[in-house]
């Protein structure tokens, strides 16, 4: 990092991130972070892409709780997040057409399922894998309708994202 600037901006997305976490908490598998967040990550890159998953990682828990699995969860599936949409923005960032935003709508939506598989996999590990099938099962109703939810916000709202962080000039 190398302004104040610099340093607001990331703070300000993970307040962001955090406020709309919080007030979509309530509604089962209605979420807008990822929208934010992966086209975030991809206009910026990958390293304030980090720095804003693991401050959003931890600094949820203020607010969500402090459960290991959870931040363990949280910790490896944004900064994956990050990595992933950082390196799609180096190579769709100059020419973006429809053709592309479906990819990058197909991969937000595959990382979507991707964070249940992490989560049922750190449950076992913290739980005990007895409880998996259960916890499943009943997971996939929120699944299902995470799905829906990144596909449609990530379809309507990565490319107006994108023109808004343009408008942000940090170096």
């Amino acid at each position: 990092m190398k302004t104040a600037k610099e340093i607001a901006i990331l703070g300000v997305l993970v307040a962001l991130l955090i406020g709309g976490q919080f007030i979509l908490s309530g509604i089962s598998g209605i979420e807008i972070i990822t929208v934010i967040f992966t086209s975030f990550c991809f206009y910026f890159g990958v390293w304030r892409g980090i720095i804003v998953a693991t401050s959003f990682s931890l600094l949820r828990c203020f607010i969500f709780g402090f459960f290991p699995n959870v931040i363990v969860l949280y910790l490896i599936y944004y900064n994956l997040v990050a990595i992933v949409f950082g390196l799609l923005g180096k190579a769709f960032l100059k020419k973006l057409d429809v053709k592309k935003v479906i990819i990058i709508v197909l991969i937000a939506v595959f990382l979507t399922v991707v964070f249940t598989l992490i989560d049922l996999l750190l449950m076992g590990i913290f739980y005990g894998f007895t409880v998996l099938n259960a916890y499943f099962l009943s997971g996939i109703p929120t699944l299902i309708t995470q799905i829906i939810c990144v596909a449609v916000s990530v379809f309507l709202l990565f490319v107006p994202l994108l023109k808004v962080y343009k408008t942000i000039k940090i170096n």
